[in-house]
């Protein structure tokens, strides 16, 4: 028997009846309608035992009655399929074993080959057209049993079907007309008894129809026509043209088949017809198991898919490994046995797989993507005319199951998907997309029109799950013994739990919920936690009260400081959101005294605690500061620590709590000093070495040091200044400077007295070193250089700085340097006073002094040079430069400052002299011509002056054979023209030193008693023409030289000279300026 399935829109008239007969032969085939319809339910997949017979045995008879070759994918051997079968139903042998037998024993089922005719390509053109009108004949030839490769055997194959299968046998397609590429896309059921013996035949032909000798002159397109209708002449009339066949064994046909087969022809001539596209598959009609006579195909089938795909995902998990959604070889087969006998389209199997799937996914575990591949399957092949209305049902009532189940499951995603587990986000994001998948499906929309959009219902269940983990967590977190501080632990607990968990919707769920629905779960988490958070922190303060122990209060800090973290973690608020943990600060207001007060306490006994353990020995070769420094900087830095934790919001109440900390702070610096000086003096107290008692105080002074470094950053530790931009509505200007501020430099005063004391200490035990070493080195013999004198002295220095320097801080080193730097300048000052006379000692000094401040600079590591060079320095070293020269230097250095003071002057007051001077080198002469002088001084009573130049080449030691030199005296004149020349017989070099000059000293002749002074003038030797290193001076330029006095308070230098009473040339010279000083002080006076 065959049956035709597709429903052509043209047929010609002698096929209606066939058709007719065809449509009730494929109604025949359809599966009754089941009896009663039962809901699946999905909770569970389990059958009863009546159900798994009838499962088994419908399983078996799929594998006993198999037809076609097997595809390469797919199990060959039946007996590996039974054993299969076996396992997955967990059938003992001997039951298998009647099974087996019971189903050999039930009757075959109609074995048919379902062939569809899809279209051929390339085929023959028979019409004068040069086109056909191609059918097709088809039908199974039943053997005989004639060998194949006899010659009967090939006449057979080449033989047409209406010479080899009857008529009621043999199908006919529609006719295609003139065309060489049909298209038909009919199928036929075609029955058979025996594969081993069956061929499948198909003959194409070209329908000629009855036409006139004029209709096909009408048609001829070219010559070819033309002997197409002399071949037609010689035909009978109305016989069709044979364009080709296909033969096929269906023992060698796989159980599905779609391929091209080329259309071979009955004798030799024009081999190459064409091809053919044909599908085949072998199907059951009359199957004698139970569920196929009771329920409908797909149902079966669906409940096979769901027996096996549960045995291989529990096979899975005994071996530990997930199921991926791909079945054994021996499932794959056996499914797509059953589905291809049972005939099930694509989308039925689709739609089973979708069934079992969602049902075993809610009862079993494993990865939700394996439902992606069915939904698609279901959304492309989706037409609902094709579904009954209780398949429709059932597949709506998947759809909102697989919902609610998976709604559940992202209710409780904290539990069921645990970050513990590496893939819990991927598995999770998994079944989103499934959701999404599922939802978005025209399946979906058409069989669930009413159902809520998925985003909002996602979001709904996670803030339902959201509230029933607090609950659950809270009741994980309720404390064993019922008390107050018991209860604070236990709410602090939660609340850690509740941040943990918003950092994981932050930085790991947030994403997945984010790109698959566009759901923010951190939003949605966090106004539902700091609700129920705000409720429970409310309803605890308020139970604590207002007396708060330190204990309380402790508890309280801690849970503070971590609402603050939540509110720091929560969404920007909008403009109209309203948190409950707004303002949540003034719920802890009565625990802040508690909490300062315990901040100090604790700080202070670690500052105990730390100066008592304390061996006041440095810490390493660069850190010269002791443990109880280190332990104080971080008392320091938890303080500040706490402050900022604390960030009271309040601005006022934020300004008077800083007050506070700096307060405790500065107290407890100064209680740091206190007592490590208590501390040092224990410890020296049994010391009989000094040096170790040194040792102590540098630590005591380093730490102190360290401290002050420690409270200058307090400002940036505690953040003034954004306090300061806080609390300026509320405070008055300034008051913030004159608070804060005035507590500050209040510590660091009393820090820097401490520090200077300590130095002070230090400096004054080497002060008594540095006295006793300068007077050794005044009172060592005379035969000592001055450079040995002072090596004891420089020797004590390098060791005691030296050991200083490793032992203090660098600040406090230069402290001590500028301590001792001011002490030994004024030792030196002291000693130099007393040793005026002596140039020896003075030498000794000046060598001690330029050696010391070699020592105090060290190379720029020590005092900078503008610390060293201070007015008394430079006194000093200027008196002790003259203090040390001898009597002649002495003298050269009056002359170079007369010389000096006369570059100097500008002013004629006392009048001036112009002479001309130059030096003849060929001759060693110096030539001078004493012009004349002017506005000199009246001296006389007469209201002028007898004038006269004495001219003498100074030092007199430096030129002691020349005699000075004097011109005319002029009677009565006050502008002399002299026009005088003096030449002076004298060697160059002496004329070349820098203090060798001639003196002009301009006198007033007095008869009776001793010349009165006009002034005097110097004329550097090194100047003159000729002295300059030009050799011929030509003719010597004038020279204006005003006059001047001799410094009328006393000349230092004169001073040091006159010191000196065994020098007779110092006494002499000293007489004769003294004599000069004094006529200038006369005539000052005058």
């Amino acid at each position: 028997m065959a049956t035709h399935l597709s429903h052509p829109q043209r047929r010609p008239p002698l096929l209606r009846q066939a058709i007719k007969i065809r449509r009730r032969r494929v109604r025949d085939l359809q599966d009754p309608a089941p009896q009663t319809t039962q809901e699946v339910q999905v909770q569970s997949h389990h059958f009863s035992s009546e159900e798994r017979d009838q499962l088994y045995e419908e399983a078996l008879y799929t594998v006993l009655h198999r037809l076609g070759q097997p595809a390469p994918n797919h199990v060959k051997e039946t007996s590996e399929l039974l054993r299969y079968l076996q396992e997955a139903f967990q059938v003992q042998p001997e039951e298998h074993q009647q099974m087996l037998q019971r189903v050999g024993e039930l009757e075959k089922p109609v074995f048919c080959l379902k062939a569809t005719v899809k279209q051929a390509k390339g085929i023959l053109g028979k019409d004068v057209s040069g086109f056909s009108d191609p059918y097709c004949l088809l039908g199974i030839e039943q053997g005989v049993g004639v060998p194949e490769d006899s010659p009967v055997s090939r006449h057979r194959q080449k033989a047409v079907v209406r010479h080899t299968i009857p008529e009621e046998q043999t199908h006919r397609t529609q006719v295609k007309s003139q065309t060489l590429n049909p298209v038909w896309d009919e199928t036929f059921i075609l029955e058979f008894e025996d594969i081993s013996n069956a061929s499948f035949h198909l003959d194409m032909w070209d329908l000629d129809t009855v036409e006139s000798v004029r209709q096909k002159l009408g048609e001829l397109t070219d010559l070819h026509g033309l002997r197409r209708i002399f071949k037609e002449a010689r035909k009978d009339k109305g016989q069709d043209d044979f364009l080709g066949n296909v033969v096929l064994k269906l023992q060698d046909l796989r159980c599905r088949e779609d391929q091209w087969y080329p259309l071979e022809p009955c004798t030799e001539t024009y081999p190459d017809r064409g091809r053919c596209h044909l599908q085949f598959q072998f199907i059951h009609k009359r199957r004698a198991t139970v569920a196929s006579r009771s329920q409908p195909s797909y149902t079966v089938h669906l409940h096979l898919l769901q027996q096996l795909v549960s045995h291989e995902v529990t096979q899975h998990q005994a071996g530990s490994t997930s199921w991926d959604a791909s079945l054994s070889p021996q499932g794959a087969t056996i499914l797509f046995l059953h589905a291809t006998q049972k005939d099930l389209s694509d989308f039925h199997q689709s739609m089973a797989q979708w069934l079992a799937y969602s049902r075993l996914y809610q009862s079993l575990e494993f990865p939700s993507s394996c439902l992606l591949h069915p939904i698609t399957s279901i959304e492309y092949q989706w037409i609902q005319g094709r579904l009954k209305e209780e398949q429709r049902e059932e597949l709506a009532t998947s759809f909102t199951s697989l919902l609610a189940y998976g709604l559940s499951l992202i209710r409780k995603f904290r539990s069921v998907f645990p970050l513990s587990v590496s893939d819990s986000p991927s598995r999770l994001q998994s079944l989103l997309r499934v959701l999404v998948q599922m939802c978005k499906t025209k399946a979906f929309g058409e069989l669930c029109p009413d159902s809520v959009p998925l985003p909002q219902l996602v979001a709904e269940a996670l803030r339902m799950g959201t509230v029933e983990w607090f609950h659950l967590m809270q009741q994980h977190h309720q404390p064993m013994v019922q008390g107050i501080l018991e209860a604070g632990k236990a709410l602090l607990s939660l609340v850690h739990d509740v941040m943990d968990d918003l950092y994981q919707c932050r930085h790991t769920w947030n994403k997945i919920f984010h790109n698959v629905l566009k759901i923010d779960l951190f939003s949605v988490a966090f106004q539902e936690l700091q609700w129920l958070v705000a409720k429970r922190v409310q309803d605890h303060t308020a139970a604590v009260g207002s007396l708060v122990s330190p204990d309380m209060g402790e508890s309280l800090f801690q849970l503070y400081v971590t609402l603050k973290e939540l509110c720091q973690l929560g969404p920007v608020p909008s403009d109209s959101g309203v948190l409950a943990l707004d303002g949540f600060h003034r719920w802890f207001q009565p625990a802040i005294p508690s909490w300062l007060q315990k901040t100090y306490s604790v700080a202070l006994e670690r500052v105990q605690r730390a100066v008592q353990m304390d061996p006041l020995v440095p810490l390493g070769e660069l850190t010269k500061h002791s443990t109880s420094a280190v332990d104080l900087s971080t008392c320091f830095a938890q303080i500040s620590h706490t402050a900022r934790q604390l960030d009271w919001p309040d601005p006022e109440e934020a300004f008077m709590i800083t007050v506070k900390f700096v307060e405790d702070t500065c107290r407890l610096a100064l209680v740091y000093c206190s007592l490590i000086k208590a501390r040092a003096r224990e410890l020296s107290a049994g010391q009989k070495d000094q040096g170790q008692a040194a040792n102590m105080l540098c630590v005591v002074v380093n730490n102190m040091e360290q401290l002050r470094l420690v409270i200058h950053k307090l400002p940036t530790q505690l953040a003034w200044e954004a306090l300061e931009q806080r609390v300026g509505a509320v405070l008055e200007q300034g008051q913030l400077q004159n608070t804060l501020h005035a507590q500050l430099q209040g510590a660091l005063a009393g820090l820097g007295h401490e520090i200077r004391t300590g130095v002070r200490t230090l400096a004054e035990q080497l002060e008594v070193g540095i006295a006793t070493h300068i007077q050794k080195l005044i009172g060592a013999k005379e035969s000592v250089l001055p450079e040995d004198a002072i090596l004891p002295l420089m020797k004590f220095l390098e060791v005691k700085l030296c050991y200083m320097n490793t032992n203090l801080v660098q600040e406090n080193f230069n402290s001590l340097l500028t301590l001792l730097w001011t002490h030994t300048l004024t030792v030196l000052v002291e000693v130099a006073s007393s040793q005026r006379s002596s140039s020896l000692a003075s030498s000794r000094l000046k060598a001690a002094l330029q050696n010391l401040e070699i020592c105090f600079h060290a190379e720029g590591c020590g005092l900078p040079p503008e610390a060293l060079h201070t007015a008394t320095f430079q006194t000093l070293q200027r008196d002790l430069e003259l203090q040390a020269a001898s009597s002649r230097e002495l003298i050269q250095k009056y002359f170079c400052s007369r010389i000096q003071q006369q570059a100097e002057t500008t002013s004629e007051r006392l009048g001036a002299v112009t002479i001309k001077a130059s030096y003849r080198a060929s001759e060693q002469k110096l030539h001078v011509e004493l012009l004349s002088a002017s506005s000199l001084l009246p001296l006389d009573s007469n209201g002028s002056s007898d004038p006269f130049v004495q001219l003498t080449l100074e030092p007199r030691h430096e030129f002691p054979e020349l005699a000075p030199r004097e011109t005319q005296k002029h009677k009565k004149e006050l502008h002399p023209l002299f026009d005088e020349t003096f030449e002076f017989l004298v060697p160059a070099e002496p004329c070349q030193k820098a203090w060798a000059c001639l003196l002009l000293t301009v006198l007033d002749h007095d008869t009776l008693g001793a010349d009165d002074l006009e002034g005097e003038a110097f004329l550097p030797l090194c100047r003159v023409p000729g002295l300059t290193g030009c050799e011929d001076p030509g003719e010597a330029p004038q020279t204006r030289l005003p006059l001047t006095y001799p410094a009328p308070n006393g000349d230092p230098i004169l001073q040091l000279l006159e010191s000196r009473k065994s020098d007779r040339e110092a006494q002499a010279f000293v007489k004769l300026r003294r004599q000069r000083a004094k006529q200038a002080s006369q005539h000052a006076s005058h």
